[in-house]
């Protein structure tokens, strides 16, 4: 009877070794995750031997790709017999074929790229009749506002108050209006409230309003 359980506990270990084998195989073969390929590299200069960053690399059959680090690196999930272009401003686009017949599931390559060429039209510098007539031209050049001065303009307070008066509330400002309403209700709940015709400091609002100019009538 012991040699009997033993036989029998070795058999069933070995069917469930043999049942996870085949469900393995069968799932790579559905899947295929044995066409699959962890594929990483490092994308460089052909000239100077340098790291080139945010490189575009896209497998344009299957819509897919990545971007290199700032050091150049890349790494993406690809087929075997994919085929890999690689493109980057001034740079000539490069295009890598995935081996098929790689006998692991991870593969590392080193891409070089080399510098592209473009040729402008040419452009005649020509000096200014005089210097009067270049005082003139610098002195009446309009110079854009930076990022900067765009933003200080945006935020001024003249330019809010006119914006608080055309724009309605969004959500979050009626959301704010509202709670501070209750939370003044709740505040002054079983009693009277103020009366804020005697707060200096709304009449001092009040007087500020007035001058500039909130009571008047738009036309």
């Amino acid at each position: 009877m012991p040699y009997l359980t033993y036989f029998r506990t070795v058999q069933k270990i070995l069917y469930l070794l043999f049942s996870i084998t085949f469900f393995t195989s069968t799932l790579k073969a559905q899947f295929g995750f044995d066409e699959m390929v962890e594929l990483s590299g490092v994308v460089m200069s052909s000239d100077s031997l340098r790291y080139l960053p945010f490189v575009t690399v896209a497998i344009p059959s299957r819509n897919a790709g990545t971007v290199s680090t700032e050091r150049g690196v890349f790494t993406l999930i690809a087929h075997k017999g994919d085929t890999l272009e690689f493109s980057s401003i001034g740079y000539r686009k490069k295009r890598y074929i995935v081996p098929k017949d790689l006998p692991q599931n991870r593969y590392s390559i080193i891409q070089l790229m080399s510098q592209d060429t473009f040729y402008l039209s040419t452009t005649i510098i020509r000096p200014r009749v005089s210097k009067e007539q270049f005082e003139k031209d610098f002195k009446s050049l309009d110079v854009p506002d930076d990022k900067f001065e765009i933003a200080r303009k945006n935020t001024e307070a003249r330019t809010m108050r006119a914006l608080m008066a055309v724009l309605p509330k969004d959500g979050r400002e009626n959301q704010h209006a509202y709670q501070n309403m209750q939370a003044q209700r709740n505040y002054w709940a079983g009693q009277q409230p103020p009366m804020t015709i005697f707060s200096p400091l709304a009449w001092m609002e009040f007087f500020n309003a007035w001058k500039r100019g909130d009571f008047k009538r738009k036309r």
